[in-house]
């Protein structure tokens, strides 16, 4: 089993510079042959003619965090991951920016495809985040 790295609970969105910075700092594993990335961004919907302006993220943080753990660990088991990176916004983010990024790094596309669709699947499906969905006109909506 893989030990927990990093916190992947972030205040505010995820930056290009921080994605870009993550990309950068695995030039150097030469075993790895591809990287598979999920970018969640929040999307300007529109409900009701009105339109989303930004999302509230909160968590239980320790539950989260350990769900967040979890789905690493059994990642790990399940694909031959060189290296596995998640990171979750907290709080205000605002349309357009980032919410959620996954880095994945395998020998190999297919399996870092797989992977990744596999980690994703299981945050939306199990970790204790709550979103509030804040609108032009001032009214919110838990979601």
């Amino acid at each position: 089993m893989t030990k927990k790295t990093h916190t992947v609970l972030v205040q505010g969105p995820v930056t290009p510079v921080f994605i870009s910075d993550s990309i950068a700092k695995h030039s150097g594993k030469t075993e790895i042959g591809a990287h598979a990335i999920f970018l969640g961004q929040v999307r300007k919907d529109n409900k009701e003619n009105n339109n989303v302006i930004n999302i509230e993220y909160s968590a239980y943080n320790e539950m989260a965090e350990n769900a967040f753990h979890e789905i690493r660990e059994a990642a790990f088991l399940k694909y031959p991951m060189v290296c596995m990176h998640i990171y979750h916004s907290l709080g205000l983010v605002k349309a357009g920016e980032i919410s959620l990024f996954v880095f994945v790094s395998c020998k190999h596309r297919e399996k870092s495809f797989e992977a990744l669709q596999y980690i994703v699947d299981e945050i939306k499906a199990n970790v204790p985040i709550w979103k509030k969905e804040n609108y032009e006109d001032g009214v919110y909506k838990w979601i």
